[in-house]
């Protein structure tokens, strides 16, 4: 029989997906699980990894179970991950702590004090690593966990991530990705193993880290255990695959030079692909691989669909989605730009292209003739511009070739949002028909990897379908204009972030909050 279907696994930040994949790439089956996002103390952001274990089986179980008959026909499984997690276990591979997510900041002051004590050496580490400076990685929740949690630090056998704990209790093996490896920050990107002055920063040895493997490395079959619970032939193969934001890149077929992914969620993220590694000289973007030959740059945002939500809870009470949809449409009434209002919209501090937990969302520009549809137009322009202060420190990647937009997330159910976005880039923005870029990407590299498909760029994707946005070409002289503003503005008020951090804590604390 043609083992020709293939299953992509998700572990995502809030929930774990699981998709069964025909030959061409079509979703014939999925099932997803969610977990909460535990935050006990201040700046915390974790999860039980045994939750997201159980979730991932589950997951896989209950598609497997969908998937009825076709079960026989799967030939392997990839996995997709959330990046920047950081789990510490014991000698048995038992957590002593919870997974500690990307969106933890806690060692938001290690970051700090490295970047104002070592200057040209945090920037080379940045050349190395292709990871920027911030507390999202575990370079850094390493020192907070040495220095803060010392008893935990010294107790632990390994530090891993929360894709690697998973297979761990697959196959009683440490082994992580190479794209996994990179988001830690302790990655060498050019000699592609555990960089030696990282991990002296971060107080470990690389006996503590998992075994490192191409994001092609593969088990050949399962347990016989594994293959019970799940429903599977114990034939089936297992990729170890990627990270979640390169393998969304290829699942959206945003793969070849000039080809731009934006996704806009919760937060946001604009990537492109090139063959080699490519840095910002300032540290303001990352740089990860996918393949040996495909590496992934380009920068993630705090402050993408959180921040529509934000103006829809100030100014609609109804949690609904024809209440977003008519602050979508009101906004449509008011011109590109509206009427100089802008939004700078770190309302959940940013990484790309700031770097900088401490800041601060405003609007600017207000007067008497702005109301609240000026306000949605606003948040949603700024959100776009935020991005593409993002692309244009990427945009030399891309040269003189003709420039390709992708585009995923929960903001492409705005007609306007979709809208701008084309406008303010004055590019074509094609949105695909499916919506699991991450797990098709896991998907497509499966394939790759067990040799199904020969050259990365020519799997067979029969999803390739978009929608596609025009730009009106009317707006480009307004949004350059407005874009030359917000850059402006965003740098003047970066030298203020901190000094409104202090002010908000200060007196905080004064109203006994």
């Amino acid at each position: 029989m043609l083992r020709n279907y293939a299953i992509g696994i998700d572990i995502g930040t809030t929930s774990t997906k699981v998709v069964l994949f025909d030959e061409n790439g079509a979703a014939v089956a999925h099932h997803s699980k969610n977990y909460p996002l535990l935050s006990e103390e201040p700046g915390a952001a974790e999860q039980k990894p045994d939750e997201i274990y159980e979730a991932v089986n589950e997951s896989l179980r209950e598609t497997v179970r969908k998937s009825g008959d076709l079960a026989e026909r799967i030939g392997f499984i990839s996995f997709s991950t959330a990046m920047h997690s950081l789990i510490a276990v014991d000698s048995e591979g038992k957590p002593l702590t919870n997974s500690i997510t990307w969106a933890d900041i806690r060692s938001e002051p290690y970051v700090a004090a490295y970047k104002s004590d070592y200057g040209e050496t945090a920037v080379e580490l940045y050349k190395r690593t292709g990871v920027p400076l911030h507390p999202m990685t575990p370079l850094f929740k390493l020192q907070w966990l040495k220095n803060e949690r010392p008893d935990i630090f010294q107790k632990a056998e390994k530090f891993v991530g929360i894709k690697d704990y998973i297979l761990f209790r697959w196959f009683n093996e440490w082994q992580t990705d190479h794209a996994s490896a990179a988001a830690t920050g302790l990655w060498n990107m050019h000699t592609k193993t555990w960089d030696k002055e990282a991990l002296k920063l971060a107080g470990i040895s690389p006996g503590k880290l998992p075994i490192l493997q191409s994001t092609t490395y593969y088990w050949g079959e399962l347990s016989d255990v594994l293959a019970k619970k799940s429903g599977l032939a114990s034939s089936v193969k297992v990729v170890i695959g990627a990270t979640d934001g390169p393998l969304s890149n290829l699942g959206v077929g945003a793969i070849s030079p000039g080809d731009v992914a934006v996704t806009i969620g919760t937060s946001g993220a604009i990537r492109t692909t090139s063959p080699t590694p490519i840095l910002d000289t300032e540290g303001r973007t990352f740089c990860y691989p996918l393949t040996e030959n495909h590496w992934v740059s380009g920068g993630p945002v705090n402050n993408g669909g959180i921040a529509f939500q934000w103006i829809h809870d100030t100014l609609q009470k109804e949690d609904d989605s024809a209440a977003y949809e008519k602050l979508s449409k009101d906004a449509e009434q008011i011109q590109p730009g509206a009427e100089g209002l802008i939004f700078l919209p770190y309302l959940t501090g940013e990484r790309a292209p700031l770097w900088d937990a401490q800041a601060k969302a405003s609007f600017i520009g207000l007067t008497l003739r702005h109301n609240h549809n000026h306000m949605v137009r606003a948040v949603l322009e700024g959100s776009i511009l935020n991005l593409f202060s993002v692309y244009s420190l990427i945009k030399s990647q891309v040269g003189k070739r003709e420039v390709k937009i992708f585009a995923t997330g929960g903001f492409t159910n705005s007609p306007l949002w979709k809208q701008i976005l084309a406008d303010i880039f004055q590019t074509k923005v094609s949105i695909p028909e499916h919506t699991e870029s991450s797990c098709l990407g896991a998907v497509l590299l499966g394939r790759y990897a067990i040799g199904e498909t020969k050259i990365l760029e020519e799997a067979p994707v029969e999803t390739k379908h978009y929608q596609e946005i025009m730009p009106n070409p009317d707006y480009e002289n307004v949004y350059k204009d407005l874009f030359q503003l917000y850059q402006s503005l965003s740098d003047t008020m970066q030298t203020q972030y901190k000094a409104l951090h202090d002010f908000q804590n200060k007196h905080k604390k004064e109203s006994g909050e």
